[in-house]
């Protein structure tokens, strides 16, 4: 029996670095993602990919996944881990989500492969979700949240997701009609091992340690706190919270002049307090925000590079020269279907 399993890419309408403390967050599935086509075997893997000249074979016997080339095939054996000893696949993967831009070619990976070793048979989004998480964190060693497999999985046709990374509850919310929502790269690979994403996570919890969860603290609540570094962290996450309920109601209201101030005072908050921006990233945001018909601009996929998200209206062309762009739909979840 051949398989055919079709995993989406996400965007990140707002709620930047607040899902590994259970904040909320604003996604939503795109038209761009991954997909494996061909045959579930007997453990044994062996795939060919559309964009990457390796093949990746594996034996479910033990390995260290530090050590599977190519490294793209990481991704697949840590899923596989989490899996039955007895199920494999051959066959092809192939992806239409530009790598390192931030629009989680990754997680499209994880859950698309979970999808195809028939993990959907059993296990709901959250579920899907949840192991895909593990199996990134096992493949890259970075400390994600939920929040890049749960769009993936879970993702609605038409809606952008409020998500609670704490309760695990996913609320579709329509995209307006007349909302056009572009992504541009900035041209910078963004790869978040070797980043400071970790440090920043770690700079979460020890502010934490000290004031308790920040998807329950208040701006207020930051005078416990002595250091500086921690107290800018700390102050992103918690008005970036704030900042996801607002633009949910905004976008429920249809008021996309609302929705896009805030997508811009993300950026701020993201490029000062929590500093995971860069100039380039900065001059992309810059350049949109100051088009005819744009809402509001900001990063997207938590920094370091990558792309920016831009909120306007039909006909804008806020796309800095030289930029490559997409224009993005809100796409159905995860799926996987028999092909006879």
């Amino acid at each position: 029996m051949r398989f055919k399993a079709f995993a989406p890419g996400r965007v990140n309408l707002i709620g930047e670095h607040t899902d590994y403390t259970g904040g909320l967050v604003f996604p939503m599935a795109i038209d761009l993602g991954t997909t494996i086509v061909g045959e579930r075997t007997d453990g044994e893997f062996d795939l060919d990919s559309e964009q990457e000249p390796e093949r990746f074979l594996l034996s479910r016997s033990p390995s260290m996944l530090a050590e599977i080339e190519p490294r793209w095939g990481r991704y697949l054996a840590a899923v596989a881990q989490e899996l039955p000893e007895t199920v494999g696949f051959r066959g092809t993967v192939s992806s239409t989500v530009p790598p390192g831009s931030g629009l989680s070619s990754s997680a499209a990976l994880c859950v698309a492969t979970a999808m195809a070793l028939g993990a959907g048979e059993v296990h709901d989004a959250i579920g899907i979700a949840e192991l895909a998480q593990r199996a990134e964190r096992a493949a890259t060693g970075v400390p994600c949240g939920l929040m890049d497999q749960l769009a993936s999985a879970a993702g609605v046709e038409g809606h952008g997701l409020m998500i609670d990374c704490h309760a695990k509850t996913v609320a579709p919310i329509p995209i307006p009609a007349e909302a056009r929502i572009l992504v541009v790269h900035s041209g910078e690979h963004r790869q978040l091992e070797g980043s400071d994403y970790a440090t920043r996570a770690a700079q979460c919890s020890a502010a934490e340690a000290q004031i308790g969860p920040l998807r329950t603290a208040a701006l207020s609540d930051l005078s416990g706190l002595e250091d500086p570094v921690l107290v800018a962290r700390a102050h992103h996450v918690i008005s970036e919270n704030a900042r996801v309920r607002a633009f949910a109601d905004a976008l429920t209201a249809g008021d996309l002049t609302t929705a896009g101030e805030l997508m811009s005072a993300s950026h701020a908050s993201l490029r000062d307090q929590f500093e995971v921006s860069t100039d380039r990233l900065n001059q992309v945001v810059a350049y949109a925000e100051s088009q005819p018909g744009v809402f509001g601009a900001r990063l997207t996929g938590a920094g370091f590079g990558g792309c920016v998200v831009v909120l306007c209206a039909p006909g804008s062309t806020p796309v800095m020269p030289g930029c490559e762009h997409w224009e993005v739909v809100a796409s159905a979840g995860a799926q996987c279907i028999e092909l006879g």
